[in-house]
């Protein structure tokens, strides 16, 4: 049986990473185990990370905002002498299958944009701290930090050589954050990523590769300084005390399911299919955020994401056959929106504002999840607000349309409400119906005109708000005949279909992390000259350079 990827994990669990928390400064120190990997087969030598390592980080950027809102400013450093990082296993990406590259890539890029947007979204300024060698993803984790500091010495250095060592591209956001965030000059950053060596003192900083360079005497102190003076000048709210984590309520069956407290996933092996249902609440909302915040995690709207979260995390790596992805929604929207007003109406709240950032992020991770996905809207439906989202991050919508025979349920409703028109961009830094109705200003007035409406299939399809409405007659048929359709086409049209069709509008940072950089890196993780046995990923440290066939195509 194939192993499964967990992508839980707690402070108690962690090998690779640790924090010393001091008031508001934590220290984040990468000391990767290199017996630790996810797989066998490899060592994770020079702080070399592979999934396992980044899941841990995740969860300490995760834990970060939730448990520790004291915290202003992380400095990310290494626990290794003369080494910062040295990036992604080699040996790990020459062995491991391609799906499991390009997912373990784009986990690692969602991972890198929520440390990176932490101060923006949470107050919470990320240092990198490079003392030693710092490649390939070792500097993509420093990249996605708000400040770099660099050791000036003979060791210290910045590179992103995978061009030049291994024919493949940096995986994680280093050839866009260099020019469109570092605004390197495009001549100096083809030097740059073509040499082995890389760059070290003075002229990282002039090539704006790092913020400062510090020499080797004063460096602690300086990296130390620099954290107190970013914290002091810090913006964020003192909070006392945050919320713990707790484990998530979840069960996986024999035949892939898997029952969480609000999520149930379905798998329908033959059909290649995964039907995810997220239930309304199970109680009334809370009548304050003090009264929210008692409730920790189990907080209705904040279990409702983790566990979402992970059923996404657990389908993209543990279920790769599985080509579509159906969303339910299942509940009062009544009661979900009565939870939702609580958040929206206390955005200056720490707690709801981490919740609704949460969410944000959540909804992006559909957005960029390489399946094909659809959405019922059926009768009992609680497609609300911040669920009503799903209905637009998804490629097709369909929706009951009148009575159904033998089925009780309330007739199927979208509602609109304020989290539909701003607090949830995209990618592309639009709104998902911005996006829906680009350049088109009446539908999208149109739309906001009936918030807060339980808006049925006739008005729903009338504003555009789904994809087809369907009645008693037709729904079955209709379902299943989309369904053996979708799963008949090659996933790899269907993938690069989708996430053409999903991004219209404005290309960002992080539209051209996810698109064109992922895009490149998927095509070329497949070609010869990286991958094939005499490429270059698999002579990688033999002392043999790659064979390449050196057509340009």
């Amino acid at each position: 049986m194939t192993k499964i990827i967990d992508f839980q994990t707690d402070p108690s669990k962690y090998r690779h990473w640790r924090v010393e928390y001091d008031g508001p400064v934590a220290n984040l120190y990468m000391d990767v185990d290199e017996n630790g990997g996810l797989f066998d087969g490899y060592q994770l030598k020079l702080n070399s990370y592979d999934l396992g390592v980044d899941i841990e980080l995740a969860d300490v950027v995760q834990r970060m905002r939730f448990e520790h809102p004291e915290v202003k400013v992380v400095v990310m450093r290494s626990g290794k002498d003369k080494v910062f990082c040295a990036g992604a296993n080699i040996r790990m990406l020459g062995g491991a299958a391609h799906s499991h590259k390009v997912n373990f890539c784009k986990f690692t890029n969602e991972t890198r944009n929520t440390f990176e947007a932490a101060e923006a979204d949470s107050g919470q300024k990320y240092i990198a701290a490079v003392k030693g060698a710092c490649a390939g993803g070792g500097y993509e984790l420093a990249l996605a930090c708000n400040h770099i500091m660099l050791t000036d010495d003979a060791t210290s250095s910045v590179a992103l050589p995978e061009v030049p060592l291994l024919a493949v591209l940096p995986g994680t956001g280093g050839l866009t954050r260099v020019t469109d965030k570092r605004k390197v000059r495009r001549d100096l950053a083809d030097i740059f990523c073509s040499t082995e060596e890389g760059v070290k003192g003075k002229r990282a900083v002039d090539w704006r590769l790092v913020d400062e360079v510090i020499p080797n005497s004063k460096f602690d102190e300086t990296v130390q300084e620099r954290a107190r003076e970013f914290a002091a000048a810090s913006t964020k709210a003192d909070v006392a005390e945050g919320i713990k984590l707790g484990p998530l309520d979840k069960t996986v069956g024999d035949d892939g399911s898997v029952t969480y407290s609000l999520v149930e996933v379905a798998v329908d092996r033959d059909g290649r299919t995964a039907t995810i249902t997220l239930h309304g609440p199970d109680g009334d909302a809370p009548a304050d955020m003090d009264a929210f915040t008692a409730e920790g995690d189990r907080a209705y709207m904040l279990r409702l994401a983790r566990e979402l979260d992970d059923a996404i995390l657990h389908l993209r790596l543990n279920e790769m056959e599985l080509g579509l992805l159906i969303f339910r929604a299942q509940g009062d929207p009544e009661a979900f929106g009565a939870h939702e007003a609580l958040l929206l109406g206390n955005k200056d709240h720490w707690l709801a504002n981490e919740v609704l950032q949460y969410w944000k992020r959540i909804l992006k991770r559909i957005d960029v999840t390489s399946r094909s996905m659809a959405a019922l809207v059926e009768h009992g439906s609680c497609f609300t607000g911040i669920l009503a989202e799903i209905l637009w991050a998804v490629d097709r919508s369909y929706m009951m349309e009148d009575e159904f025979e033998g089925d009780n349920r309330p007739l199927a409703t979208v509602t609109l409400t304020d989290a539909n028109f701003g607090p949830f961009p995209m990618g592309n830094g639009l709104t998902r119906l911005q996006t829906r109705f680009l350049d088109d200003d009446a539908a999208l007035e149109a739309a906001a005109g009936r918030k807060g409406e339980a808006l049925e299939a006739e008005d729903a399809d009338a504003l555009g708000l789904v994809t087809m409405i369907l009645d008693d007659i037709d729904w079955e048929d209709e379902i299943r005949i989309f369904a053996e359709e979708r799963a008949s086409f090659s996933p790899d049209a269907m993938t690069g279909m989708e996430a053409n069709l999903r991004f219209a509008g404005p290309e960002t940072m992080e539209t051209r992390i996810f698109g064109r950089l992922t895009a490149w890196q998927n095509w070329i993780f497949n070609r010869p000259n990286a991958v094939g046995p005499d490429g270059a990923l698999q002579r990688y440290g033999t002392g043999v350079r790659g064979d390449y066939k050196m057509e340009r195509v």
